[in-house]
């Protein structure tokens, strides 16, 4: 889709649109949706209609500060017959239950659903079936670090084969802060068993995502294994996991990890994929860059990204440090316009791949409890 067809889709449809969900990633999409226009002249127009969520006092807070037109409750949410955009933003065990209801809405064009996209292997089937009996919907699905500049551009280079086939990989998502008591019990709605809730789904599923953006959707499990234990959390819900992995295609071999107790970690996100004519790797120490190496040069080349997306845009500047929230803005934009650049765009068949690896990860991780006691 060129700048020029996306103006004129953008001129004929205003975006209408509505939340479930008024927690913290919702303040995050919030600020997404209204930071766009600063980025993008060819940016739609977007109205925030409504928020919802289980407690009242909580949607009213959000609304009010956030710039959304009313509160109000699911049942009113969902026969709403003007909102056309839908973000889903509740709970990991809800998500399907809030997808089944708003597909059922009169005009609505578009979903972004956060992730994981459910909780159950059934649930897997009936989204799978959801999204074949509504074409004309537009899904995407919350794995905003696909968006992340240097991301994006090594995919770009793994895509063009200059690399040659893989080999072998290694992903990581670490973070620290569940060791702290007062933390966990903050967070006990995250600490629910595997797959609902865990470090693999709530941290791996990111890690997931890249694997299955670089490889496809041939990836086998082989085994897993966990570690960490606290009185206060159950032991179906991994605190530190580590997978390994097959890809049927390439006959390539790794690991992924998701931990919520590496100490020192802060918010630690890296992965390294060795192939025939050479590697990649990025790490979240130096959120800005890439390296790879080709064996033809013998060199490994340090790659900077900067804010650089297409369309290009000069706010703040292409050469500035992305951040966190930068790359979450453009997945808005890809979202709500159809723009077709990204080398991979994490529709419902992403999610649910990542889903079913997250799945069967549980399932391992049951065994290897059962192995050791």
């Amino acid at each position: 889709m060129t700048p020029e067809s996306i103006m004129k889709h953008t001129e004929k449809e205003k975006i209408i649109a509505g939340f479930i969900g008024a927690g913290g990633i919702a303040r995050s999409h919030a600020f997404s949706l209204s930071s766009i226009k600063y980025y993008y002249n060819d940016a739609p127009d977007i109205e925030l209609a409504a928020v919802c969520s289980a407690t009242k006092e909580s949607r009213d807070i959000f609304a009010g500060r956030y710039g959304f037109k009313r509160a109000c409750d699911l049942k009113e949410f969902v026969i709403d017959p003007g909102i056309n955009t839908v973000f889903i933003l509740g709970p990991n065990k809800v998500h399907f239950e809030h997808l089944n209801k708003v597909l059922g809405m009169r005009s609505i064009k578009r979903i972004y659903l956060e992730k994981p996209v459910c909780s159950t292997p059934q649930e897997e089937l009936s989204i799978r079936e959801l999204a074949r009996t509504n074409p004309s919907v537009r899904f995407q699905v919350g794995f905003q670090y696909l968006f992340n500049p240097p991301v994006r551009e090594a995919l770009q280079l793994w895509k063009s084969g200059k690399l040659g086939k893989p080999v072998h990989f290694d992903l990581k998502y670490y973070h620290s802060d569940y060791l702290k008591k007062e933390y966990r019990l903050k967070r006990v709605s995250r600490l629910t068993p595997a797959p609902d809730g865990g470090a693999m789904a709530d941290l791996g599923s990111h890690a997931i995502s890249f694997l299955v953006a670089f490889l496809g959707n041939r990836l086998r499990i082989t085994g897993a294994l966990q570690a960490g234990h606290f009185d206060d959390v159950t032991p179906e819900s991994d605190l530190f996991s580590q997978i390994s992995l097959f890809d049927e295609e390439s006959h390539a071999a790794g690991t992924l990890s998701s931990s919520r107790i590496s100490s020192g970690t802060g918010d630690y996100l890296s992965f390294e994929f060795f192939a025939e004519k050479g590697a990649l790797r990025y790490s979240t120490v130096s959120p800005d860059y890439f390296e790879y190496y080709t064996e033809d040069s013998g060199l490994w080349v340090r790659q900077a990204a900067g804010s650089v997306y297409r369309p290009y845009t000069t706010f703040p500047s292409g050469h500035v440090p992305a951040g966190w929230h930068r790359p979450m803005i453009h997945a808005h934009y890809v979202f709500l316009t159809g723009a077709s650049s990204e080398v991979v765009i994490p529709d419902i068949e992403h999610g649910l791949e990542v889903q079913r690896l997250v799945r069967e990860t549980a399932d391992h991780l049951r065994k290897f409890r059962e192995n050791i006691t």
